[in-house]
C-alpha cells in the first residue's frame, strides 16, 4: 500500500513539475485590456465588425486598428464603456440596416419549375439559379432569416424577407449568406452612391433616369397617400424635385412598360405633385446627414451639377463650399430658362434646401480671377470639384477676344482660335495636347508647330481609319511634327498651383490593363466647347510622376468622375454619349453632380474611384420584356393647363399646373411596380 501511495505521489509530482515547466515554455501573455474589452462586447460573434468574432474585434480595438464603436451589435452603452476602458473618444458611425431588393415573391413571379429540394437558398441556387424565371430574384427559402443572429428578419406572406429596423444592427450576416445578393446593407450614403447594375433588380424607368431615382418606390408612396415619404425617396438621389418636376425631359416615361399597353405613367408630373405638396406646406422633408468627417471640399460652379455635388458631399458628412462667379446660385436654371417654365420662387425653394442642409455659398467668386485650384488646395481643402458648365454658361463671364483659363493649363479650342485670328493671342505653350475639335484642332496644332512649340499632340478616341481626316492629311500632319494618338483618352492631369505639367493618356483598344502614357504638357486644348468636369486632389507621394512642390504652392493631380448611364464608353474625359452642352438636360447635370460626389467619397475612403462593376450604361444589354399580359388599359391622367386667355394675359404664368390629390393617386395606381422582368398584373391569375 505504501509503495502504491509513493508511486502515485511520484507521478503527481512529475506531472506537477511537467505542467509548471510547460506553463513557462508555452505561456501566452493576454493583454488585460483585450480581456476587459472582450468582456464589454455582447459576445454575438456575428462578424459584422469584419473581425473573426468578438475576441478578434477586442484585439483590433486595443491595437488601434478598429474604433471603439466598431461593434455593430452593441449599442451606445457598449461603445461608451469600451471608450472608457481605453480613455479615448468615440467617432460617430453612420447607421446601416438590411434592405431586401426584390418585390416579387414565389407566389407572384413567373416560375421555371416547382422546387421541392433542400430548403436552403444555397442549395436552391445550384439548380439552374433557382425556381424563378427572373435570374436575380429572391429564392424565398429564408436562409437569411435563419442566419440573422438578432432575430431582425422574418419571411413575409409573399415569401420575401421583412426587416425589423428596430432589431437590425447592420451586422451584414444576411448579406453574406444570400447567394443572390438580394438583401444588402443600406445607409443614406450607400443609397446616394447607388448605381443600377446588371446583377440586381431594376425597372426600365429606374435605368433610364439620369439621376438614378427609385421611381417605382416613390410612385407607390404617392398611391398610398404617403407624400412626404415620396419626397424623401426622390431626394435620396436628386435634391431638386420641384425643378425636375417642371423641366425634366423625362426619359423614364419613354421606357415605362405601360407603353406596351397604352401610355407611360406620368412619372414627372407625379414628382411635381409630391414636391409641390412639400413646398406649399413650408415644411421641408429633412435628409439624413452622416456624422462629421472633418473633410473640406470646394465645389466650383453654382449650377445644377455643382449644387447637386455639394448637397451629397454634405450629406456624407463633409464640409462643402460652393463658389459661384455670378451674384446668385442656379446657373442655367436661373439665367437660361423662361419663368413660365421654371418660376423663380420654385428654383429658390430647391436651392435654399441645399443651403439649409448645411452647404456654404460663396457668390461673386470666379475661378482664375479670385482664386485658383492651387490656392484652394493650399487653403486646406481635401478636394476641389470643377463643375463650370459649358460654353453657354461661360458667355456671361467672357469679354471679346478673351481666352478663359479657369483651370490650370486648360483652354477652349474655339477661344484660342478666335483670339489668335484677331491678333489678341499668341500660342499658349510649348508642349500642347489637343483633344477633339476636327479641322479646328488641326489648325491649332499647325499654328503651334509654326510657332516653334516643342511638342504638339492630337488625341482621338476613334481608330485611325475613322479619323475626321484623310490619310493624306494625317501623313502631312505627322511630317510637320504633330504626334497623333488614336483610340486614346485623356485620363489624368498633373501639375503645380496654376501650372499644368503632365497629362496621362490611356489606350482604349486594350480590354484589360490598358497601357498608359505620361506626357510632359503645359497646355491642354479641348474642342468640346466646355471645360471638363474634374476633381483636383493633392498629389500623393510615390506616384508615377512626382512634381516637386515649391514654397507656397501645392502639387496636384486630377480624378475623372466615373461615367454615367448615358455614356457608351467609361474611360477618360468627354466620353461619347454624355451631355456636352448645358441645354441637353438639366437632370443629366444633376446625375453628373451626384457621381462626382461619389467619386470624391470613394477617393477619401481609400477606395477605387471607378464606377461599380456591371453598372448599366447606354450600351448595356439588360433582360426586359417585349409584351405584357394580362394588363387592362387605363387612360393617363391629363396634366392640368391654365386657360389660354390666362396664358396670354400673363406671360409669367406657368404653362402647366399640378395634379390634384385624386388625379395623382389615380395616376400612381397605373404604375405596374415593375421589377427586372416582373410586374404587377391588373387582371387574370398571377403565377
Amino acid at each position: 500500500m505504501l509503495e502504491a501511495l509513493l508511486a502515485i505521489g511520484g507521478l503527481g509530482l512529475v506531472a506537477g513539475l511537467g505542467l509548471a515547466v510547460a506553463s513557462r515554455v508555452f505561456y501566452v501573455y493576454v493583454d488585460p485590456k483585450i480581456v476587459a474589452v472582450e468582456e464589454a462586447l455582447p459576445g454575438a460573434n456575428c462578424g459584422g465588425c469584419g473581425y473573426p468574432g468578438c475576441s478578434g474585434a477586442a484585439g483590433a480595438i486595443v491595437r488601434g486598428a478598429a474604433e471603439p464603436n466598431v461593434c455593430v451589435a452593441g449599442g451606445s452603452s457598449v461603445h461608451t464603456a469600451i471608450a472608457g476602458l481605453l480613455g479615448v473618444e468615440i467617432k460617430e458611425r453612420e447607421p446601416e440596416i438590411a434592405r431586401p431588393g426584390c418585390t416579387y415573391g414565389l407566389d407572384s413571379a413567373d416560375l421555371k419549375y416547382e422546387y421541392d429540394g433542400f430548403r436552403g437558398c444555397g442549395g436552391a441556387v445550384l439548380l439552374d439559379g433557382g425556381a424563378k424565371v427572373c435570374p436575380v430574384g429572391c429564392l424565398g427559402l429564408g436562409t437569411c432569416v435563419r442566419a440573422c443572429p438578432f432575430g431582425a428578419l422574418s419571411m413575409g406572406p409573399d415569401n420575401l424577407p421583412v426587416v425589423d429596423e428596430e432589431l437590425c444592427t447592420g451586422c451584414g450576416t444576411c448579406e453574406r449568406v444570400c447567394p443572390k445578393h438580394i438583401i444588402t446593407l443600406s445607409s443614406s450614403t450607400r443609397r446616394a452612391l447607388r448605381e443600377y447594375t446588371t446583377d440586381q433588380c431594376s425597372a426600365p424607368c429606374q435605368r433610364a433616369c439620369p439621376a438614378g431615382i427609385n421611381v417605382p418606390e416613390y410612385i407607390r408612396c404617392i398611391g398610398e397617400g404617403d407624400y412626404r415619404e415620396a419626397v424623401r425617396i426622390i431626394k435620396e438621389t436628386n435634391p431638386f424635385p420641384s425643378v425636375c418636376g417642371r423641366i425634366c425631359v423625362h426619359p423614364c416615361e419613354y421606357e415605362c412598360r405601360r407603353n406596351l399597353v397604352d401610355q407611360g405613367v406620368a412619372i414627372n408630373p407625379l414628382k411635381r405633385f409630391a414636391s409641390d405638396r412639400e413646398r406649399l406646406s413650408g415644411e421641408r422633408v429633412p435628409a439624413y446627414r452622416a456624422p462629421e468627417t472633418g473633410r473640406r471640399i470646394a465645389v466650383i460652379g453654382g449650377g445644377a451639377e455643382g449644387l447637386t455635388a455639394s448637397y451629397f458631399l454634405n450629406r456624407m458628412g463633409h464640409e462643402s463650399v460652393v463658389y459661384e462667379g455670378s451674384s446668385r446660385m442656379g446657373g442655367l436654371l436661373r439665367y437660361g430658362l423662361p419663368r413660365n417654365r421654371l418660376p423663380s420662387d420654385v428654383l429658390d425653394w430647391d436651392i435654399e434646401g441645399v443651403r439649409e442642409a448645411g452647404v456654404a455659398f460663396e457668390t461673386g467668386q470666379r475661378l482664375g480671377r479670385d482664386m485658383t485650384v492651387g490656392s484652394l488646395l493650399e487653403e486646406g481643402y481635401d478636394a476641389v470639384l470643377v463643375a463650370l458648365g459649358g460654353w453657354d454658361t461661360q458667355m456671361s463671364q467672357r469679354t471679346p477676344g478673351e481666352v478663359l483659363k479657369p483651370l490650370p493649363g486648360v483652354y477652349l479650342l474655339l477661344d484660342f482660335l478666335l483670339a489668335f485670328r484677331e491678333g489678341k493671342q499668341r500660342v499658349l505653350g510649348k508642349r500642347v495636347v489637343i483633344l477633339g475639335g476636327g479641322s479646328a484642332a488641326l489648325e491649332a496644332a499647325r499654328i503651334h508647330i509654326r510657332e516653334d512649340a516643342r511638342e504638339v499632340h492630337m488625341v482621338f478616341r476613334v481608330p485611325r481609319s475613322r479619323a475626321p481626316f484623310s490619310e493624306e492629311v494625317l501623313e502631312d500632319a505627322e511630317e510637320q511634327g504633330i504626334q497623333l494618338h488614336f483610340e486614346t483618352a485623356v485620363t489624368r492631369m498633373m501639375g503645380r498651383d496654376d501650372e499644368l505639367t503632365h497629362l496621362e493618356l490611356t489606350r482604349l483598344d486594350a480590354l484589360h490593363d490598358a497601357p498608359r502614357e505620361i506626357l510632359a504638357a503645359d497646355t491642354f486644348l479641348t474642342g468640346s466647347g466646355r471645360f471638363p468636369e474634374l476633381v483636383y486632389v493633392p498629389q500623393a507621394g510615390g506616384g508615377d510622376v512626382e512634381i516637386e512642390s515649391r514654397r507656397g504652392t501645392v502639387s496636384w493631380e486630377t480624378l475623372v468622375p466615373y461615367a454615367g448611364p448615358c455614356a457608351t464608353e467609361a474611360t477618360g474625359v468627354f466620353r461619347p454619349g454624355e451631355a456636352n452642352a448645358d441645354y441637353r438636360a438639366v437632370v443629366e447635370a444633376m446625375g453628373s453632380g451626384r457621381r462626382a460626389s461619389a467619386t470624391i467619397q470613394r477617393y477619401l475612403s481609400g477606395e477605387s474611384v471607378e464606377g461599380p462593376e456591371h453598372m448599366i450604361r447606354a450600351n448595356t444589354r439588360v433582360l426586359s420584356l417585349a409584351e405584357l399580359e394580362p394588363v387592362s388599359m387605363a387612360p393617363r391622367e391629363p396634366v392640368p393647363v391654365p386657360p389660354e386667355e390666362e396664358l396670354r394675359a400673363d406671360p409669367f404664368l406657368e404653362v402647366e399646373s399640378t395634379y390634384d390629390e385624386d388625379q395623382a393617386r389615380r395616376e400612381a395606381k397605373r404604375c405596374l411596380q415593375c421589377g427586372l422582368i416582373c410586374y404587377r398584373r391588373t387582371e387574370g391569375p398571377v403565377h
